[in-house]
C-alpha cells in the first residue's frame, strides 16, 4: 500500500465515522477531551493536510501558519467537503517534491527554523498526525456517541495493528 493510498485510507476512515455524527454532536464539548469537540480535533487534523496542500504551491510548509478555522470545526458538511478535497488533491499528486518545513518551537520566543524535508515525508507526518486524533476522537465517540460505529482500526497505527496481529 502506497502512502497516498493509507492517507486516503485514514480520510476516508475519517469521514465514515463523522458522518455518522449531528451537526450537534460535531461541536458538543466532551469532558473526558478537556472539553474539545470531535469538530475541533477533525478541524485541527484537516488543517495539516491543508497547509501540506498549500506547499505544492510555495515549497515550504508551516503548521504554525493554520486557519484555525472555526466554521470548520462547527460545521460538519464544511468538514466533509474538506476531506472531499484533500482526497481529490492526494489521488493528483503522487510525486513526492522538496520541502522546507518551518517551525517556531519556541514559547517564548519568535524563532523560525528551517528543516529540509519533502512531500512525502510530510505526508508520512500528517498520517501519523491523523492517527493520533483519531485516538482521541475515538475516545470521545466511545464515551459521548456510543452510536457510531467505529471503523476497524480506527485511530491505530497500521505498526499496531501488524504487531497485534503477529501477537495473535
Amino acid at each position: 500500500m502506497s502512502i497516498h493510498q493509507s492517507a486516503l485510507r485514514l480520510l476516508d476512515q475519517l469521514e465514515e465515522t463523522i458522518a455518522q455524527l449531528g451537526p450537534n454532536n460535531f461541536s458538543q464539548a466532551i469532558p473526558t477531551l478537556s472539553n474539545a469537540t470531535i469538530g475541533q480535533h477533525v478541524r485541527h487534523t484537516l488543517e495539516f493536510f491543508l497547509c501540506l496542500i498549500a506547499s505544492s504551491k510555495t515549497s515550504e510548509v508551516n503548521y504554525d501558519n493554520r486557519l484555525h478555522d472555526k466554521t470548520m470545526e462547527n460545521d460538519l458538511q464544511l468538514a466533509l467537503r474538506t476531506i472531499h478535497d484533500i482526497r481529490a488533491f492526494l489521488k493528483n499528486q503522487r510525486e513526492d517534491f522538496p520541502l522546507l518545513l518551518e517551525a517556531n518551537y519556541a514559547i517564548d520566543e519568535d524563532e523560525l527554523i528551517q528543516i529540509p524535508s519533502s512531500y512525502h515525508r510530510e505526508l508520512a507526518y500528517n498520517i501519523e498526525h491523523a492517527i493520533h486524533h483519531m485516538a482521541l476522537i475515538k475516545v470521545g465517540v466511545k464515551i459521548a456517541f456510543p452510536h457510531v460505529e467505529l471503523p476497524v482500526h480506527f485511530g491505530v497505527a497500521s505498526s499496531t495493528v501488524r504487531f497485534q496481529q503477529q501477537q495473535a
